[in-house]
């Protein structure tokens, strides 16, 4: 391969001849949605809510259901996003995979990506900042582009909510669905990518967001596998979730020297709606040039803001060289914002033929399945 100096079938090290590009930006993206949609109406057949309820309170119509791991949707969105970069397995330094519903902990989603695609030699790494996991990162893999530790990067932020959901708690299963994304980063002398970027988290209220049942914690203390109850504190998320984003927001702007009529589109965390559009007026910019589709998908954590990106581009939102404001929170509360300024191209050069194998399920049959299969354990303190 050029570039490269090989030494074992299985290990390569970039060759490093001259000082390292100082950007790195999307040449490649791809998306894969599990085909199964769970309605609102399909929710209110074992919750007491109904459509209107969970329609003005989120903004949500319907969410999707996977009938396939968290790995596969990885997978083909990895391969979908590589065709769009014109780009091989082969060519990847690095895979980061973004999440907090991996299929196993040990070891992490990116080495199965890695397998799976035949990346042999690749870094691989997992990032949970829980729903900011694919911004943190796009800031991972383009730092260490920028650094010249690696030439291209392979991101990819997904979830699969619905196994470890509580079905019974109308709080947060209204909100969350499955789904996946992936963008392909390359390093390049021009000045676009990701022109500035902020992380943050408030630590301090980090209970207000928590899934108890998942971690050693939990080891010999009357927890039964897959079985979660879910902490969600509402006012508390949307306040300190508006707050950090905004202030995000308004750093990286303020970075780039942009004010917000400089701002083509915004791709928030699609979490919900009033959140959005809160965010998106303390920025001082039109919902207009916001980018919202999550009344089609719901909160997909890690992936609401690449599978936005994805279909923005879709839907030609995305124009050669406009700039893209993507901001996001997550449990932990973790937040942040990314300025990010578009190539020159908004086609793939190329298409993947995998696809995902035929669901043999309603979204609603596979939602009864998992509470059917759950125990009702709950934790025994002390």
């Amino acid at each position: 391969m050029k570039g490269w100096n090989t030494y074992s079938s299985t290990i390569r090290v970039p060759s490093r001849l001259g000082k390292p590009l100082p950007f790195a930006t999307i040449t490649g993206w791809g998306k894969c949605m599990p085909p199964a949609v769970l309605s609102n109406a399909d929710i209110a057949t074992f919750l007491d809510t109904d459509d209107e309820w969970i329609r003005s309170r989120t903004g949500i119509h319907e969410r999707r259901v996977s009938h396939v791991s968290l790995g596969e949707l990885g997978y083909i969105s990895a391969c979908r996003a590589l065709a769009a970069a014109g780009l091989t397995a082969g060519d990847l330094d690095l895979i980061v995979f973004g999440t907090c519903s991996m299929d196993e902990q040990v070891p992490n989603m990116a080495s199965w990506v890695q397998k799976r695609l035949g990346a042999s030699g690749s870094g691989a790494m997992d990032i949970n900042t829980a729903c900011t996991s694919f911004l943190y990162g796009l800031t991972t893999a383009s730092s260490m582009i920028k650094t010249g530790v690696v030439c291209n990067a392979l991101v990819i932020g997904g979830e699969l909510a619905s196994p470890m959901m509580d079905w019974t708690n109308r709080n947060v299963s209204v909100l969350f669905g499955d789904g996946c994304a992936a963008v392909v980063l390359q390093a390049t002398s021009r000045e676009e990518g990701v022109m500035a970027d902020r992380l943050g988290c408030y630590g301090d209220v980090r209970g207000v967001l928590q899934v108890h049942g998942m971690g050693t914690r939990y080891a010999n203390k009357g927890w039964v596998l897959g079985d979660t109850e879910w902490v969600f504190d509402g006012q508390e998320i949307f306040k300190r979730a508006v707050v950090g984003m905004s202030k995000a927001c308004e750093a990286v702007l303020s970075l780039r020297g942009l004010g917000p009529d400089d701002v083509h589109l915004v791709v928030p965390h699609q979490a919900n709606l009033r959140i959005i559009e809160a965010v998106v007026k303390r920025a001082g910019i039109p919902m207009e040039r916001c980018f919202v589709n999550i009344h089609r998908y719901g909160n997909m954590s890690a992936a609401t803001v690449p599978v936005a990106l994805v279909e923005a581009l879709e839907e030609g939102c995305v124009l050669p060289g406009c700039n893209l404001l993507l901001t996001g929170f997550g449990a932990g509360l973790s937040w942040s914002a990314h300025m990010l300024r578009w190539g020159e191209r908004t086609v793939p050069l190329g298409q993947s033929d995998v696809q995902l194998p035929p669901c043999e399920k309603t979204a609603l049959e596979m939602v009864q399945g998992y509470m059917a299969a759950k125990r009702g354990s709950k934790l025994q303190e002390g």
